[in-house]
């Protein structure tokens, strides 16, 4: 019992980081966006922030993320289907 809290506690945190390094690269208006995604829905704002920081590790965002780019991010991870191999 005690190791499941102490995951969800270092989840949470690992989440938290994620967000924080994300939100550095938003403009007022993405960070208002990624604010409301967040309480409409948690995970997808993860996964945008968590795909955010991948773009910003590999130099591929280099400055602020205006709203018209945080929409076409969302959009990229919306088409993005998932494919499975059925043997």
């Amino acid at each position: 019992m005690n190791d499941e809290v102490n995951e969800k506690l270092e989840l949470q945190k690992q989440i938290q980081e994620i967000e924080n390094i994300a939100k550095q690269y938003l403009n007022k208006d993405a960070l208002i966006r990624y604010g409301n995604l967040k309480t409409a829905f948690p995970e997808k704002a993860i996964k945008v922030a968590t795909f955010i920081v991948q773009l910003v590790n590999n130099n591929q965002i280099t400055e602020k993320i205006d709203d018209e780019k945080f929409k076409f991010l969302l959009r990229q991870l919306e088409d993005k289907k998932e494919f499975r191999i059925v043997k």
